[in-house]
């Protein structure tokens, strides 16, 4: 039996609990660990017997405690992973992995030393139509990737800004490009691989209570030419996303569509329907998934210890997204691309660099405790088709 506790009992807490209880033959969540009223409603919420706890260093030296999962604000995940990792913890950290690359190199050697699995979450990679997405790109049914389109768009309102450590630099990290469409940078990285350049721009244009962008638009360069474009929001009504691939062949994308073309003798378009239906065959044989969500994730982390094999979802790939998001702040704040890998000498790299360098396009005048904490939240697209 895997003994778990979970560090921050805030919102996305929830999904992390109800994802452990629907393994009750594989784990029990033994420990929450926050301000403890904050602790005690969360565990009298979902009814659980769980001991409650002020500061995950009272997780430190025991055994009793096998995987730990970091539901805490972002600038707390890098000290408190590090700490149970070495330890010899496993731990599961939510989105995003760190505030910077140099907080990632710190959390990946921790659980190095401590012989433990650290993985990130990015649970939209077990949700069916993204994997399916995957599985056929890497079919080559469609040839080579030739331009992407990532719409990272949420909808957040003026007050979401209030909470105290929201809209911060020091604290959130960044505005939507870092807490939000990770989702959907991490897929690209996932689908993509890793840009060679990148330009971006940034901007507030609707939250004049938050230090962070509420918007950015980057645009990645591969190589033989590939182009992928990705816009991250909180500005955006309705909070459609989507990824499309153009390949060399045909178009797909999630929410799942498919549209192929072969050329005329003129170079115009004709609709090649005998690859669509070949890729729609294909689409439709995959497998369906036991667990999705984080559900699929803490399956997912769950086999991994049990096994004693690496997670789907490693550090390393959590440190892939947070180098893409690095380069878009860096491309942004610069105003002129940024060549790719980020060294450790590059300002960027920690956060004290990109706290020097970071503008604050509004300064943040409200810090409340709590906002609404119990009325629920979103967390972004099924990508099922509508």
């Amino acid at each position: 039996m895997i003994r778990v506790a979970i560090v921050g009992t805030g919102n996305i807490s929830s999904a992390h609990i109800h994802s452990y209880l629907a393994f009750p033959e594989r784990c029990e969540i033994a420990a929450l660990v926050d301000i403890p009223e904050k602790a005690r409603e969360k565990a009298a919420a979902f009814g659980l017997n769980a001991e409650i706890l002020d500061s995950h260093k009272l997780l430190l030296g025991r055994d009793d405690i096998d995987l730990v999962s970091i539901c805490t604000p972002p600038f707390l995940h890098a000290e408190i992973a590090s700490d149970l990792l070495r330890d010899g913890k496993h731990v599961l950290v939510e989105k995003p992995m760190a505030a910077s690359l140099e907080e990632c190199d710190r959390m990946i050697a921790a659980a190095e030393e401590g012989g433990a699995i650290l993985s990130v979450v990015a649970q939209n990679r077990f949700r069916e139509p993204i994997m399916n997405l995957k599985h056929v790109l890497d079919s080559g049914k469609i040839g080579r990737v030739v331009h992407a389109q990532v719409d990272s768009y949420w909808w957040r309102g003026h007050c979401y800004y209030d909470l105290w450590w929201r809209g911060l630099w020091s604290k959130e990290g960044g505005g939507p490009t870092l807490n939000h469409a990770v989702h959907h940078i991490d897929m690209l990285g996932w689908m993509m691989g890793m840009p060679d350049k990148v330009v971006a721009m940034l901007s507030n244009a609707a939250h004049d209570n938050a230090e962070v962008e509420d918007i950015s638009v980057a645009v990645m360069q591969y190589g033989q030419g590939s182009v992928a474009q990705v816009t991250s929001s909180v500005i955006h009504h309705g909070e459609e996303q989507q990824i499309i691939f153009q390949g060399e062949k045909a178009r797909i994308s999630a929410p799942w569509k498919v549209y192929a073309s072969t050329s005329k003798e003129n170079g115009f378009p004709q609709r090649n329907e005998k690859l669509e239906e070949e890729l729609e065959q294909y689409y439709g044989s995959l497998p369906q998934l036991a667990h999705t969500g984080h559900q699929g994730q803490i399956h997912d982390v769950l086999s991994a210890i049990e096994s004693g094999t690496a997670p789907m979802i490693t550090g390393e790939d959590g440190r892939k997204t947070i180098e893409l998001i690095t380069a878009i702040y860096k491309a942004g704040f610069q105003e002129k691309a940024v060549d790719l890998p980020i060294q450790q000498d590059d300002p960027y790299y920690t956060v004290q660099g990109i706290l020097d360098n970071a503008p604050h396009f509004y300064e943040k005048k409200t810090a409340l405790k709590e906002l609404g904490s119990g009325v629920g939240i979103t967390l972004g697209s099924s990508y099922n088709q509508s």
